[in-house]
């Protein structure tokens, strides 16, 4: 058996506690002669999985478990387990069992046998593979991800959205300034952020049904796939985050003017309408904040859901009394017409909102 470390299989994990011995045991069975470790990146799961992965640890040493505290997602989780190995090859596979590990052999040897290559994928999709226990709706919905996903490939995979793959550490680490670390598309995001094509191969396995832990498809993560995308398409132009930010704030126009109209039919004064109105615009968009665009510093529990709400509530005043300013600055100087002054206080007290509450709001905790 060859001592030096060969490769590192990271697991990014969250609520898979009952398949962290099952997964191991397979892994031991599938790289029998090889020198592997395994990376357990955990997301402070409250089922214990990273206790699990430690009490394995102390009698296998090729058990590590790193235990995020305040961050969430999978390519984050992806990204800090490549680079927290030495070993010249680190392979991706998900804590729920449904990738094939037995498969890891396979990539190892090609990695090793050819100094050209820089990744290698296990595709659902070529001659061979297969999704098992799919449904027709969720086939279809990958087909659309797949077809969207070739706008930025710089390749012509079969299976864009494989969660299953091995690349060279020193490829990796050399992508990891250039990653979004954005949704649960790792892959996605590596083949996109090399200035030049990743050199890949792909191997067929067929997907299995998962028997432990929670399913982490929802529709979050298919809106995280859309931004991803949008991250690698327009994110040099407008960041991915402001341009969420901005969304939702859109979204905040319609609900004020509803509740200022209906808070007015009910005999309400204009001001105290409007003071209504601008509250409900306010607690939808810091809700929708929360749950989207800061998925990853997400506020927790009635104390950091009411201090948030607070802070946000502050900001956004602020940033309308700016706002309001700056129009009228622009347009008392004569700088701008009626509409540009109005865009321009937009512009700046969007920018006022998103600044301010990345600080703190979302940035506290």
């Amino acid at each position: 058996m060859n001592d030096a470390l060969e490769l590192a299989v990271v697991v990014p994990t969250f609520n898979e506690r009952g398949n962290v011995a099952t997964l191991v045991a397979r892994l031991d069975r599938a790289l029998a002669g090889r020198n592997w470790e395994a990376i357990f990146v955990d997301d402070d799961s409250p089922d214990g999985t990273a206790s699990e992965a430690r009490a394995l640890g102390r009698t296998d040493r090729r058990v590590r478990v790193i235990q995020r505290i305040g961050r969430r997602g999978l390519s984050s989780a992806c990204i800090e387990g490549m680079l927290a190995t030495a070993a010249p090859a680190v392979a991706v596979i998900d804590g729920d069992l449904q990738h094939d590990e037995t498969l890891l052999p396979r990539m190892l040897d090609l990695l090793q046998g050819d100094a050209a290559l820089d990744v290698v994928i296990g595709s659902r999709f070529v001659s061979g593979g297969g999704t098992g226990e799919w449904d027709r709706d969720r086939i279809a919905k990958s087909a659309l991800a797949t077809r969207l996903s070739r706008r930025v490939l710089k390749g012509d995979l079969s299976d864009p959205m494989s969660g299953f793959f091995m690349i060279r550490s020193d490829v990796a680490r050399r992508l990891a300034p250039e990653l979004s670390a954005i949704g649960f598309k790792i892959l996605l995001d590596l083949m996109t952020a090399s200035p030049v094509p990743l050199a890949f191969a792909e191997l067929p396995y067929t997907f299995r049904v998962r028997t432990e832990g929670e399913s982490k498809l929802d529709h979050v993560v298919a809106m995280e796939y859309l931004i991803a995308l949008y991250d690698r398409m327009f994110g040099r132009f407008v960041p991915v985050r402001f341009a969420m930010f901005s969304a939702i704030g859109l979204l905040g126009v319609p609900i004020h003017m509803g509740v200022l109209a209906l808070a007015i039919l009910g005999g309400a004064t204009f001001l105290f309408a409007q003071i209504l109105g601008a509250m409900a615009a306010m607690t939808v968009n810091f809700f929708l904040n929360n749950a989207l665009t800061y998925r990853d510093r997400r506020l927790k529990g009635w104390r950091q859901l009411l201090d948030g709400w607070v802070s946000f509530c502050v900001v956004c005043s602020v940033g309308l009394v700016a706002n309001v300013g700056i129009a009228a600055f622009v347009h008392d100087a004569r700088a701008g017409g009626i509409a540009a002054s109005a865009l321009i206080g937009i512009v700046v007290g969007a920018v006022w909102n998103y600044a301010l509450s990345s600080k703190f709001t979302w940035g506290r905790y």
